[in-house]
């Protein structure tokens, strides 16, 4: 136990072993889904389920262990849920790529992600995205997490005409989503330790006897000897496409800043920055050789940071249940969505407390913070809103002649989007 605390520097961070351990079971739980949702979207390709299923947990589990050990930041990495789908309708079936292409496309794009963040080139990306932009790309994706959050919870559903309305009082899903979101508003007001994991109990007890059902899931099959030939699996002659290339590009501005959003949301400890973008770009190496979609720092990782969750330990531990999911995949699958609804909402109201930094006063300032975090949960897209807001400032700045406040490399950034909006489009 010393070990842990001298490796992870528990006392200097003010936490315990068992603080982090509750922190990394916290979030595991909550971004659990991903398992079995990853694999299924990225099967489409033509990948088999099972190898799929075993690239998303192996893939999940290293990069939980190279984030924790490299970067000592309580960050989980996984197959990111957007980037996949890029990965499966974009790059294959809209762009024409083979799945072998395409997973080469993944490791090519880690390689120049990983060279960004080893050069000078990270420290010129961070300080080149002004102060009010990067509290707009919290906000954002703290309003995205809640707008999840009350889609899985059933308290909003699809509606042709407005789009989005309020859900079914009558579905037991919505009442568990209330059920689960009063008692976490409430344990978490009076500061109970651990209350998002008990809340995860709680409601996935109130889901078992409401619907006993829940608990007849089967084992998902899995097979080593359809996974093994997926491991470096590449198409080398995809090189010769163009289009092999534009979807490299494009993946690699989306993995880049779609990453460097997130962690300059997710972290709490900044000086861990560097290392942390460091460990989400090695990341995206190991997952195109173990066979699976681009990683991203989840945004669930929130729910571990706000457990008090603050080092390392807490993704190692997450880490290592991933690995353990191999045979825990049919337990899981009880966790209803109800229970992770109603944490993703409150972690994303917690997250909205950024907005009180955008200076709003200044229209320069303040209108692309608010294109930023407006674009990022109606386009649904994190990077999207992200590019809208680098060229909304870009615009304004060079309309009040104000450019010299800016840095030439921030234009580059904001061309670059236009051009990656272009190509995408």
């Amino acid at each position: 136990m010393k070990g842990l605390h001298s490796i992870f520097r528990l006392a200097s961070h003010n936490t315990s072993i068992r603080t982090e351990f509750l922190a990394g079971l916290t979030t595991f739980f909550t971004i659990s889904y991903i398992i079995i949702v990853n694999s299924s979207i990225i099967s489409e390709t033509g990948i088999p389920f099972e190898a799929a299923l075993l690239g998303t947990i192996f893939t999940s589990c290293l990069s939980c262990l190279l984030m924790g050990l490299w970067a000592n930041a309580p960050i989980i990495i996984v197959p990111g849920m957007g980037v996949n789908a890029f990965f499966t309708f974009t790059m294959v079936h809209e762009m024409g790529l083979s799945w072998q292409e395409a997973l080469t496309a993944v490791t090519l794009s880690g390689m120049l992600f990983t060279i960004i963040t080893f050069t000078p080139l990270a420290t010129w990306l961070s300080s080149a995205v002004p102060t009010a932009l990067k509290k707009g790309m919290t906000v954002g994706i703290g309003l995205l997490i809640t707008f999840i959050g009350l889609q899985k919870g059933g308290l909003i559903i699809s509606n042709e005409q407005t789009f989005v309305s309020f859900g079914n009082l009558h579905q037991p899903k919505v009442w568990i989503t209330l059920f689960s979101l009063a008692l976490l508003i409430i344990l978490f007001v009076r500061k109970v330790q651990g209350a998002f994991l008990i809340t995860l109990v709680l409601a996935t007890v109130v889901a078992l006897i409401a619907d006993p059902s829940i608990a007849q899931g089967e084992p998902a099959p899995l097979s080593l000897e359809q996974y093994v030939p997926l491991l470096g699996n590449f198409a080398l002659a995809g090189l010769g496409k163009l289009t092999f290339w534009v979807a490299t590009f494009t993946l690699t501005m989306i993995l880049v800043f779609e990453n460097m959003g997130l962690l300059q949301g997710l972290l709490t400890d900044k000086q861990k920055f560097p290392a942390a973008f460091q460990a989400s770009a090695l990341s995206n190496i190991m997952a195109g050789l173990l066979g699976t979609s681009a990683t991203i720092c989840a945004l669930e990782s929130a729910t571990g940071t706000q457990s008090g969750g603050r080092t390392g330990l807490t993704t190692i531990t997450a880490g290592g249940l991933f690995l353990l999911s191999l045979i825990l995949i049919p337990y899981l699958k009880w966790i209803p969505e109800s229970a992770v609804a109603a944490i993703m909402i409150v972690v994303g109201g917690l997250m909205m407390q950024e907005v009180q930094a955008i200076p709003f006063g200044d229209f320069t300032e303040g209108l692309p913070a608010f294109i930023t975090f407006a674009f990022i949960p109606f386009t649904y897209s994190i990077p999207t809103g992200i590019a809208f807001g680098f060229i909304t400032y870009a615009i304004l700045k060079i309309a009040a002649k104000r450019t010299r406040e800016v840095p030439i490399s921030f234009f580059i950034i904001a061309l670059l989007f236009m051009i990656q909006l272009g190509l995408h489009g």
